[in-house]
């Protein structure tokens, strides 16, 4: 694979994003909901009962809008109710049919369902209509990621960052194919710039987090994960991935104190149990984490 290219960071919100991290083998599961075509923070909507109800009412009072069945899809897709989404999305499509957001928008439920022919057709459609849908190239590359076509899901990604320099998943998921490559230098530069784009997501620190493991810096692999575990307190993969960290470093207070709290979170863990064991954790003791 060629080095990532050099580009402008400008702040860009992310929409919803759910990532999981594998200790080893990093993955990821995007929700990137398009509510319109600016696919700004502005289009993210809670997906509280109350502005379910308020856009119901809106497309009771606009039947033929298909952005209002695109918005309330998105709201749906963001709440897991996936079946409810595909409905608005078909009637959005139905209404216009040359509406490309509601095709990625669908495509990113069936890529969430697994259902990753269909969603490959979707995004293809979405960019037929608009070539310059950044959005559409990263559902696309991690479709073609999880299939195991790494060539032209980075060909995606590369798109979609030269066509939005600040399009922080796209650069997230490019280190993700980095790091499953073993390329840990492009890895962290990208990790690195995901970062930068957006601050307040934990997956790119675990992400740059264990490529620094793997090279052996375990330092700015402890701070790393120490702005994970900050930013997500609830997330295993962070907790575990610090507990490696400062395992390596030979601290085994602080090791024993992350994987502790990973078992806290989740007892089925095994590399929380492995790691824990492996440091002299014993059941009942505090350990300091900080």
């Amino acid at each position: 694979m060629g080095s990532p290219s050099h580009v402008s960071r400008r702040a860009r919100f992310a929409l919803v994003p759910l990532m999981a991290l594998a200790l080893a083998a990093c993955s990821t599961l995007n929700r990137n909901l398009s509510a319109d075509s600016s696919e700004s923070g502005d289009a993210l909507y809670a997906s509280s009962p109350a502005n379910i109800a308020s856009l119901t009412a809106v497309v009771q009072n606009n039947p033929r809008d298909p952005q209002a069945y695109n918005m309330r899809g998105t709201v749906f897709g963001q709440a897991g109710r996936y079946t409810e989404a595909l409905t608005d999305f078909n009637q959005a499509i139905s209404i216009d049919p040359n509406y490309a957001q509601a095709y990625a928008n669908r495509g990113l439920v069936y890529r969430e369902t697994n259902k990753l022919d269909l969603a490959l057709a979707d995004y293809n459609k979405a960019l037929t209509i608009d070539p310059t849908y950044a959005t559409a190239y990263t559902g696309r590359g991690m479709v073609y990621r999880a299939q195991g076509n790494l060539l032209a899901a980075l060909k995606d990604f590369n798109k979609a960052i030269a066509i939005r320099p600040d399009d922080s998943q796209a650069y997230y998921n490019r280190g993700l194919l980095y790091q499953a490559q073993n390329q840990h230098g492009y890895a962290i530069d990208d990790f690195s710039t995901a970062i930068g784009l957006s601050v307040q997501q934990a997956e790119p620190y675990i992400a740059r987090g264990l490529s620094y493991i793997a090279v052996k810096d375990y330092k700015n692999a402890a701070s790393d994960l120490d702005n994970a575990v900050s930013i997500a307190p609830q997330s295993v993969q962070a907790w575990v991935a610090r507990g490696l960290a400062y395992e390596r470093l030979g601290d085994k207070e602080k090791a024993a104190g992350s994987y502790a709290r990973a078992m806290n979170i989740d007892t089925a863990n095994t590399a929380a149990r492995a790691g824990f064991d492996r440091v002299g954790g014993r059941a009942g003791q505090a350990y300091q984490t900080f």
